[in-house]
């Protein structure tokens, strides 16, 4: 079992490997071994991920990153998989990227307009049930539809969880994340880790137990 979350000196940060820990993941490979799991353009994109995070670590916002990223590796063709609920907020990276000189496609989550009741989906278990029909998220197109687009890099914006896993796994191109879902807390999913020893300690340590008391 792998436990690097609870290792309280993380030595692989320091490549103090004299330290390591009996489990430690670190140990499981070289580092031949491990330059050996990447091909020679995942390295070069390895490589320019590390250069812009040398260069500009804590300068700039992740909107800004993801175009220096684009940038560096020569990508001109951006793509936007985004939540229908998400929609201004698309067209407002989609406005910035394109006033920064990127081609530009985007496919909202409800392309194919196909009903969720093809997956078994009763109108009473819709998100919306007093809607007669609603439209399934069709991730796996919105895949498709990006890259038969011609984009070097599709960016996922807000999909629901499950629903980004279906993109990710069905996107055959390298692809990032600006933002994911949480309407709860505004968009800040790391605000509930944040919390999670004060106001939100009940509310999370004990979802399952209380999910079975259902």
């Amino acid at each position: 079992m792998y436990t690097c979350a609870d290792c309280a000196g993380k030595p692989c940060r320091n490549h103090d490997l004299e330290q390591l820990p009996g489990n430690c993941p670190t140990a499981e490979h070289c580092e031949e071994e491990n330059l050996a799991l990447y091909s020679e353009e995942e390295k070069r994109m390895a490589y320019l991920s590390a250069r812009v995070e040398g260069d500009l670590y804590c300068r700039i916002t992740r909107v800004e990153e993801i175009m220096e990223y684009a940038l560096r590796m020569g990508y001109t063709h951006l793509g936007v998989a985004f939540c229908v609920g998400l929609s201004e907020e698309a067209k407002t990276f989609v406005r910035i990227l394109r006033a920064n000189h990127f081609t530009v496609d985007s496919v909202c989550c409800k392309n194919g307009s196909v009903p969720k009741s093809l997956l078994g989906i009763t109108r009473e278990q819709q998100a919306y049930p007093e809607r007669e029909t609603e439209p399934m998220c069709n991730p796996a197109a919105q895949a498709e539809l990006l890259e038969k687009a011609g984009c070097q890099l599709p960016v996922i914006l807000g999909l629901c969880v499950g629903h980004d896993t279906l993109f990710i796994r069905h996107c055959s191109i390298p692809c990032t994340v600006l933002a994911v879902k949480d309407r709860v807390l505004a968009h800040n999913p790391m605000g509930a880790l944040y919390m999670a020893d004060s106001y939100m300690k009940d509310r999370l340590f004990t979802y399952v137990d209380r999910r079975r008391e259902k």
